[in-house]
């Protein structure tokens, strides 16, 4: 018996048997060797991606959430052959498609699809073979592995723009405020001695998938409905775009005011993103505050 098995035996008390333990690792092992080339790649994109650097992490968050709830996950157990095999059975025409359909995919969303491919054959396999009942109770987990999957690339650039043309407003409302003259032009702002513009690179597309993963996730511990687990990840959407427009417009103040060179030189627009993303998430938290006492209080 593996020490994996071991856990997991202990801490369903007993019901989960090494024989079925061990086909959902070879289901796994199989999933492995089938997509092993394109999610190499997914992950090699994602330790060099401005996009896709959360990827590495998400099936340790996975893993983890099974973890804490594996005694509720493997309580009650049985085989569900029909669901499980259809839902795998999608995985593997996904497989299929991606490798023999010419679709004119690029790689990212050759990746995407068979990624997505992979997920539902592991999730079939483990529907097949612990049942209805055990994925009920780890499908928030399971389903957790979706943003694995890189996002299709006209999805990416449509969210790209729509983050672009918010920001643009929420810096005009903050210019409309600031002790400082300013001409608009669309996405170009002039300034005493210089011109800014608010391109696709200022989207906070980064922050905004960080942002949307984080809110999921504490809606999943701290709400109960799914409308406020809802209007929480929404949340993310002004809260973005009005970090974004602070970040601009410190740097531009800080550029007209102290030295043209912080918007070309500094640490605090190469790097400072971090910075302003803590600002994103100390704006989320009365957001998420008050859904969870209106809940309480009802």
């Amino acid at each position: 018996m593996t020490v994996f098995e071991k856990i997991l035996g202990a801490a369903a008390n007993g019901k989960i048997d090494g024989k079925r333990l061990g086909i959902f690792l070879a289901f796994v092992a199989v999933a492995g060797v089938m997509f092993y080339g394109p999610f190499r790649e997914v992950m090699r994109v994602a330790l060099r991606s401005d996009y896709y650097s959360h990827i590495v992490l998400i099936p340790f968050v996975s893993a983890y959430l099974l973890f804490v709830r594996r005694r509720e996950i493997f309580a009650d157990i049985g085989y569900a052959f029909v669901p499980g095999a259809a839902v795998a059975g999608v995985g593997v025409l996904l497989y299929g498609i991606a490798r023999m359909v010419p679709l004119g995919l690029n790689k990212n969303d050759f990746s995407a699809l068979v990624t997505l491919a992979a997920l539902f054959f592991v999730v079939g396999a483990f529907v097949l073979l612990f049942g209805l009942q055990a994925f009920r109770a780890a499908r928030f987990a399971l389903l957790f592995l979706l943003f694995m999957v890189p996002v299709p690339t006209a999805l990416m650039d449509g969210t790209i723009r729509f983050l672009q043309v918010g920001t643009t407003e929420f810096v005009a409302l903050l210019f409309a405020i600031a002790p400082v003259p300013v001409l608009r032009e669309g996405f170009v702002f002039h300034l005493p001695n210089i011109s800014i513009e608010v391109a696709p690179q200022c989207s906070g597309i980064r922050s905004s998938m960080a942002l949307v993963i984080t809110s999921v996730l504490a809606g999943h511990m701290f709400l109960k409905k799914g409308w406020n687990k809802a209007l929480l990840v929404l949340a993310v959407i002004p809260v973005t775009m009005f970090k974004n427009g602070i970040r601009i417009i410190t740097l531009s103040l800080l550029a007209v005011y102290v030295d043209t060179r912080i918007l070309t030189n500094s640490t605090l627009h190469t790097d400072g993103g971090i910075l302003f993303f803590v600002l994103a998430l100390l704006l989320m938290a009365p957001i998420l505050f008050v859904l969870r006492r209106g809940e309480q209080q009802k």
